[in-house]
């Protein structure tokens, strides 16, 4: 018994952060660099904001590079959406990769395989060489479902969507960051102004708050109304930013363009982060294939919107965002049709049943055969972290009345 209790008292010390009964920290520590935790988070989002560079550092040098490689209007058109289209079929299958071989060495590989895509970028040749090594380089983007699910592993449901939230808001800075890097560096060489490019960058670079930001919301609106409270605010935010959307295309001067396009960034972004904070509950046992899922989703949604609204279009530009903000809109409302069993909707609570629990939504995903093998064991004490998901009076009533959590016996 003396063995047992010192074995007890020293295995909280394996981690610097406290953590839950799945060794996921329950805490947030921007600047520590601790292992696992801190120092995995750390490591996604430099992984996947270099992605970014990578993929987004040739539209800024486009004057340039449409010179050199005499493209025409629709070579850039088309070079864009293979850009974006590459990252559709990566994020997918790097959902499946991280759930065969974990999030570190599915992100690894992912990046010295793009690497050389990057590289035949800076001696693309032709119109054609130029759309393939976009298309290829974007496959990098799919280290954004890496860094997911990396983060959704390693913290658990209380700061979760802070985790996700500035994961990928940090990463997708690098869609910003390289709209400064990229004219800065070339302009060493040629002297070119950077003011547009700042202008453009604004965008991209609202990330470093914005999608933080909207992972925080996501936390903070579960620990008063759990599940339902992170879809509340999911369905305002993305609503706010289709219509500061529409907005941006009516507005008809520069100055205001520009201050209306950051707040619709803002919104946008924070939308990101808002949907990371659901995506870890909807599945346990297939968390890898639900986050290329939903990445891969974003990025139909830009090629969608591309075709659509841009490339060779009918509408004008100023039509086509108007447009775009009324689709974001209408895309948001199927977040009233979301509903756990165990938590409820936007617009009803949870289900009466007995059976309504965190642990047989979770173990449903097991069959009889499975459980018995105790594949589902680490679905079990997902589901018994996340009662929190309840909201603050719900789950405090239950831990009053639950002293044996049923994940335990």
């Amino acid at each position: 018994m003396e063995i047992s209790s010192t074995i007890t008292e020293t295995e909280p010390q394996k981690f610097a952060l406290p953590v839950d009964s799945e060794h996921k920290a329950t805490e947030f520590h921007l600047f520590s660099s601790a292992a696992p935790h801190m120092r995995a988070f750390h490591l996604s989002w430099i992984s996947f904001f270099s992605c970014f560079v990578s993929t987004f550092a040739a539209p800024p040098l486009l004057p340039i590079i449409r010179d050199n490689l005499n493209l025409t209007a629709t070579d850039i058109g088309n070079a864009g959406v293979a850009s974006v289209s590459g990252a559709v079929f990566a994020r997918i299958a790097m959902g499946t990769a991280c759930d065969l071989f974990g999030p570190r060495l599915a992100s690894a590989s992912l990046i010295l395989l793009t690497a050389p895509a990057v590289y035949f970028t800076s001696i693309a040749s032709s119109p054609i060489s130029f759309l393939l090594v976009r298309f290829f380089t974007g496959f990098s983007l799919a280290t954004f479902v890496s860094a997911q699910f990396w983060m959704s592993s390693m913290f658990s449901g209380p700061v979760v969507g802070t985790a996700n939230g500035v994961a990928a808001g940090w990463g997708n800075l690098g869609g910003g960051a390289t709209q400064l890097i990229m004219p800065l560096v070339f302009s060493l060489i040629r002297d070119i102004g950077a003011v547009k490019f700042i202008i453009a960058a604004s965008f991209g670079l609202a990330n470093i708050v914005s999608r933080p930001a909207g992972g925080v919301l996501s936390d903070m609106m579960a620990k008063r109304f759990g599940m339902r409270g992170r879809l509340w605010a999911l369905w305002a935010v993305q609503t706010l930013g289709g219509v500061f959307c529409i907005i941006l295309g009516q507005v008809g001067s520069l100055t205001a363009s520009i201050v209306v396009m950051i707040v619709f960034s803002v919104f946008v972004q924070a939308a990101c982060g808002l949907t990371f904070g659901v995506v870890p509950f909807v599945s346990r046992r297939s968390l890898g294939v639900i986050s290329g899922m939903t990445g891969g989703g974003g990025n139909v949604g830009a090629v969608l919107t591309q075709l659509i609204f841009f490339k060779g279009s009918k509408y004008s530009k100023e039509t086509g965002i108007t447009l775009m903000g009324i689709m974001i809109v209408c895309c948001t409302l199927p977040i009233f049709l979301i509903y756990f069993p165990q938590w409820g909707g936007m617009f009803c609570g949870p289900s009466l049943e007995k059976i309504a629990t965190e642990e047989d939504y979770y173990l449903s995903e097991w069959s009889s055969k499975e459980q018995g093998k105790g594949l589902h064991q680490a679905s079990l004490k997902f589901a018994d972290n996340s009662r929190s998901e309840r909201g603050r009076r719900v789950h405090s009533q239950t831990l009053s009345s639950n002293a044996t959590p049923s994940a335990n016996v």
